[in-house]
């Protein structure tokens, strides 16, 4: 039990300390490259990452009131919206959907809501960025 302890503890300190590097650089062709590792004979750019996803679920009061009305604003590449989709169904809950890439009049109001991420969903004056089955229950 003790190195098993051990070796957890290990891997939880190794972890702590692993980073991942992109580079970016333009070969002689012009053609432009990224990759984890800086090329040895030219010069590459350290490219810092902005992740634009929801790590969790998080609740507020909206501005849109939808009454019982579900509405979700979405994007079709979204996997999180897949499941949401799926979920709703699978229970039989209405919902409407907005997709923000197709839809000019959805995405402004996705954007007055200060959304950064999908899906966003609506239930009444309630919102939930992501989704979670038990989170989407609480507001439901």
């Amino acid at each position: 039990m003790l190195k098993i302890l051990a070796v957890l503890a290990l891997c939880l300190l190794i972890a702590g300390h692993a980073t991942a590097e992109i580079f970016k650089w333009t070969d002689e062709n012009g053609k432009v490259h990224f990759s984890d590792k800086k090329p040895r004979h030219l010069e590459a750019k350290k490219i810092k990452l902005k992740i634009n996803t929801y790590e969790a679920v998080s609740y507020d009061r909206s501005i849109f009131n939808t009454g019982k009305k579900v509405v979700m604003y979405s994007t079709s590449w979204c996997a999180y919206c897949k499941k949401a989709k799926k979920y709703f169904r699978r229970k039989g809950i209405s919902f409407t959907e907005y997709d923000i890439e197709k839809n000019a009049k959805a995405k402004r109001q996705y954007e007055k809501m200060g959304a950064k991420g999908v899906p966003v969903i609506l239930v009444g004056n309630k919102r939930m960025n992501g989704f979670s089955e038990k989170g989407f229950e609480r507001i439901y």
